[in-house]
């Protein structure tokens, strides 16, 4: 689950995290307000969206007066900000964080996640600040510093200190830096955190060490341990097949093709996006039903992928292991009777039970596409879109 900058700022404080004076506001004249209660003449209007590069798209303004803040909020409230991360599309700006500026001497990088390959949490840092840390691994990966956090200790002293003598701070600031990021880890291992990152982490002429950006990503599985960060979640800010997928305990990623697909298990479903490509086709999603597929999961599933007008065709590839596979074709010939499936179905069982699942298809009566193997399956549904 993402939230938005002014949320993760929220969180931040509750651990003395550093963060700039801010307020989050939802019009114009809400944020003449909120900036006329904030210290110093410069302000910060910056819009709040589920993505980066704001300030590249025009969504980050730095105001020197109230007439400038209110030149700004209007600029950017309702504005259909477009950045690397939105895609083409956009999104559209519906808030508004409103900050005092900062006195900034350097700007920094710092970030948590998981480093999968180790199963360990990483603390990664660079001295490249406010630059996109993708571009930064690309071309100048020397410059990010990385200490892995052993899972029984969590982060020690000594790390911090080891992260901020390589970001070059000395004194005060270097006294500040350790102290933030051992704050920044606490905030990251309590909540349950996948990603916890400032870009940029900013060191002030003064020689304090703030978060001047926040984003904060949750592990979904144990949001039932953080109500209090479940209410952040921004419905708007979200894909609408995405949440009416939630609600069937469907995973379901919308992507950009014109093959729907239907598989149970992760891994599986990654597996058929790759072999759509390989033959030559555009995935329309990602969707697993999970280990119980059955006709109701089955239906719901045709339901969120016929959503989606660019869908031509659908995949359905089911492996029975938990799930016999008789009992799957018998939920999708039902489900298809039901809603009506007007485009071509290509169906792939494989497991307990396949042969069962073949004859029933067949006997169906229905023009399903029934293949015998994951290639032939793959190469099924783009020709039937070619055809």
């Amino acid at each position: 689950m993402k939230i938005h900058e002014y949320q993760a700022k929220e969180i931040f404080r509750k651990f003395n995290v550093p963060v700039p004076k801010g307020k989050m506001v939802r019009s114009v004249d809400a944020a003449v307000k909120a900036a006329k209660a904030l210290d110093g003449k410069v302000k910060v209007v910056k819009a709040q969206i589920h993505a980066g590069g704001r300030g590249k798209g025009g969504g980050v303004k730095v105001a020197k007066n109230l007439n400038e803040v209110k030149k700004y909020a209007k600029q950017i409230l309702g504005m259909n900000l477009v950045t690397h991360q939105t895609g083409p599309e956009g999104k559209v700006v519906k808030r508004l964080l409103i900050e005092e500026g900062v006195n900034i001497e350097r700007e920094l990088y710092v970030g948590i996640t998981l480093d999968r390959a180790k199963s360990k949490n990483v603390v990664m840092a660079s001295t490249e600040g406010g630059v996109e840390i993708e571009k930064v691994a690309a071309e100048t990966p020397e410059k990010i510093i990385k200490e892995t956090i052993e899972p029984g200790l969590g982060m020690q002293p000594y790390q911090a200190r080891k992260i901020a003598f390589a970001l070059g701070l000395q004194g005060a600031q270097l006294k500040n830096a350790m102290k933030f990021l051992m704050s920044l880890y606490k905030v990251y291992e309590a909540t349950d955190a996948s990603i916890a990152e400032i870009n940029p982490l900013v060191v002030t002429k003064e020689g304090d060490v703030i978060a001047l950006d926040a984003k904060m990503n949750f592990d979904d599985n144990a949001l039932y341990r953080h109500p209090e960060i479940t209410k952040y979640r921004d419905l708007s800010e979200e894909e609408p097949l995405e949440i009416e997928a939630s609600k069937y305990d469907l995973n379901y990623i919308k992507l950009d093709g014109n093959v729907g697909c239907m598989v149970n298990g992760a891994g599986l479903a990654m597996a058929t996006m790759d072999i759509i490509k390989l033959a030559g086709g555009e995935p329309a999603n990602f969707l697993d039903v999970g280990g119980g597929a059955n006709k109701t999961t089955v239906a719901n599933g045709f339901k969120i992928i016929l959503s989606d007008k660019n869908v031509k065709a659908i995949l359905i590839n089911i492996f029975g292991g938990i799930v016999r596979c008789d009992r799957v074709a018998q939920g999708v010939i039902d489900a298809v009777k039901e809603i009506k499936v007007k485009i071509p179905i290509v169906v792939r069982l494989e497991g307990t039970n396949a042969e069962e699942a073949g004859v029933l298809l067949k006997n169906s009566g229905m023009a399903f596409e029934v293949a015998t193997t994951f290639e032939d399956a793959a190469k099924k549904v783009t020709s039937v879109l070619a055809n």
